[in-house]
């Protein structure tokens, strides 16, 4: 079973490499392209719609191996197929005329539902640590159709650099899929290697510097694949073990939160677009494009690592490790001033009573 998994993650490489000049000139042709503006990293016209390459390689990938793998939940997987079918559609939409944000977040919403209620896929249930189980069925739906929209945009938000998207994508998926292994999830196992494949052979065109972008069609596509395995590899979870999806996707999340916390502090429209988000703050600190990227590729595994510490320990050791992620995260959050230059509650606090200490 492992040797087929590896040929299927082998193939998905090989389509992507195949496919994705292939989309590069098709994104030219139909004048789906990034042209430079005050937001935009780069300088010169790229070609988007690279999220068509990892998806038909992604695709071909499933149907080459499916037939050979035993235990593969057909009716999960359809779903899946479907609503990242819906999702990339639109996403090549919006690489070529730019939709409206509402356009796009009405198919977001049809694509979870088919997660939802075609595929069955539910966060079931939440267990309170040290207590009863606390039953969530009348929430599971909302909650789930809320989790696959937000992880769908949060990665979307961070699509500002060569290949950052993608390889923070390939981490997060990456911890997934040894998760998988770990838990005997063939369905998510299957998937996870397969994506992480089109992934790496996109990133051969996408790190920087960059010869296409994947646009929308990928970046939308990505978050849409990882909420949707986060939710099948984790749907009956403690409140505790609910925490693993959110640090695997940390880096997406973190910048998603903060983002949402500096408008509100600025009181800007949540939608306003801003160079404020974490890569644009560690280019301003002259960290370098590639650099920049890097150190992010850096944050994604150290999530990804204490996500799979995180869920072999107990509730009490759990629950301590979360505590100094959070405030790892505050302080390095107001160290960038990722949502304020003058407000840094923490690290003020710090020098005070560092201050007081000196002085006795």
């Amino acid at each position: 079973m492992v040797f087929l998994y590896g040929i299927g993650f082998i193939a998905s490489i090989l389509l992507a490499v195949i496919l994705t000049p292939a989309v590069k000139r098709f994104a030219f042709f139909v004048g789906a392209v990034d042209k430079p503006n005050q937001r935009k990293v780069h300088t010169r016209i790229m070609p988007r719609l690279g999220g068509l390459a990892v998806f038909l390689a992604f695709v071909g990938a499933f149907f080459i191996i499916a037939p050979m793998v035993e235990d593969i939940n057909w009716r999960v997987a359809s779903a899946l197929l479907i609503g990242g079918s819906m999702i990339v559609l639109v996403g090549a939409l919006d690489d070529r005329f730019d939709l409206s944000p509402k356009t796009k977040l009405l198919v977001e919403l049809l694509a979870a539902f088919v997660i939802v209620f075609y595929g069955d896929i539910q966060i079931d249930l939440v267990n309170m640590p040290f207590g009863d189980e606390f039953e969530t069925k009348w929430l599971s739906v909302p909650l789930t159709i809320f989790w696959i929209v937000g992880v769908t945009n949060a990665v979307n938000l961070i699509d500002g650099l060569d290949g950052l998207a993608a390889g923070v994508s390939g981490i997060a998926n990456g911890t997934m899929l040894v998760m998988a292994i770990m838990m005997g999830n063939v369905t998510v196992i299957l998937f996870s290697a397969l994506l992480l494949g089109s992934i790496v052979g996109f990133l051969v065109y996408n790190f920087h510097p960059a010869k296409i972008f994947m646009g929308d069609s990928g970046a939308l596509f990505l978050g849409f694949c990882l909420a949707t395995l986060s939710v099948l590899g984790f749907k009956q979870a403690t409140l505790v073990s609910f925490v693993v999806p959110l640090l695997i996707l940390g880096v997406p999340l973190s910048d998603t939160f903060f983002a949402i916390v500096r408008r509100k502090v600025n009181k800007l429209p949540i939608s306003v677009a801003d160079k404020n988000h974490l890569h644009h703050c560690l280019l301003q600190l002259g960290f370098g494009h590639r650099n920049t990227v890097l150190v992010i590729y850096g944050i994604s595994l150290f999530f990804g690592l204490c996500a799979i510490l995180l869920s072999q320990t107990s509730q009490w050791v759990a629950l301590v490790l979360v505590g100094i992620i959070m405030l790892v995260l505050q302080v390095g959050a107001e160290a960038i001033g990722i949502v304020s230059k003058s407000k840094r509650p923490v690290l003020n606090l710090f020098l005070r009573v560092r201050s007081k200490n000196v002085s006795k």
